[in-house]
């Protein structure tokens, strides 16, 4: 099994910065292999259905949606088994839950944190 926990959701005015992070616990490695392969951050406002964010492979590829592109970035660090969501440029319409997602090596398997709140007031 593998937990994931998030944190750094806060309060933050238009255009403030705010850092994510989601520390994974558990069984990270079997038969001395990862267990999970791309890790990302999915966001869900009131009313509205979970969207991507931003998602990072083992590697180091990204993807971004593109109402964030310019202003977000994933990164990863394995020795620490966390992913991190540096965010700019906030605007009110980022207000959302943010959660936290890792994809098992095994296949169409995901592992969920229960989110974090971020608010962005103007």
């Amino acid at each position: 099994q593998v937990q994931l926990v998030e944190s750094g959701g806060d309060l933050v005015q238009a255009g403030g910065s705010l850092r994510l992070s989601c520390a994974a616990s558990g069984i990270l490695f079997s038969n001395n292999v990862f267990t999970i392969n791309t890790m990302g951050w999915y966001r869900q406002a009131p009313g509205k259905q979970r969207e991507l964010v931003a998602t990072i492979s083992r590697g180091g590829s990204t993807n971004y949606a593109d109402s964030v592109k310019g202003r977000v970035t994933i990164s990863r660090d394995n020795a620490k088994h966390m992913v991190f969501l540096q965010m700019n440029s906030l605007k009110p319409e980022d207000t959302a839950v943010y959660y936290c997602n890792a994809e098992s090596v095994r296949g169409n398997i995901y592992y969920w944190g229960q989110g974090t709140q971020v608010t962005v007031s103007s």
